[in-house]
């Protein structure tokens, strides 16, 4: 499994990449350390990062009901970060261009 799972494309994060160009978001492995994302966004898009923040999130506690119990279950713990580029840097996740 890769350190990158997908980019955050969400409404308040495209506001965000809006006001800051050059902030952008992905959901990562809970395992990767901000050395290993830096140099996953960097390789993968050709660009040069400044800053990496990371936000870990629990699964959410999850439950339905069947005839004859109530199922319990958990969803996947993720890990968020907000990559920082260099000055003038931008990622384009609708065009494609991904090595």
């Amino acid at each position: 499994m890769g350190i990158i799972i997908k980019p955050i494309i969400t409404e308040k994060q495209t506001q965000i990449t809006d006001k800051k160009s050059n902030c952008v978001g992905f959901y990562v492995s809970p395992s990767a350390d901000k050395l290993e994302i830096r140099t996953a966004v960097s390789g993968l898009y050709d660009v040069s990062v400044l800053r990496v923040n990371t936000m870990n999130y629990d699964g959410k506690r999850k439950s339905r009901y069947n005839k004859l119990k109530v199922m319990k279950g958990k969803r996947v713990a993720l890990k968020k970060a907000i990559v920082i580029l260099s000055k003038g840097e931008t990622i384009d996740f609708f065009s494609g261009n991904i090595k």
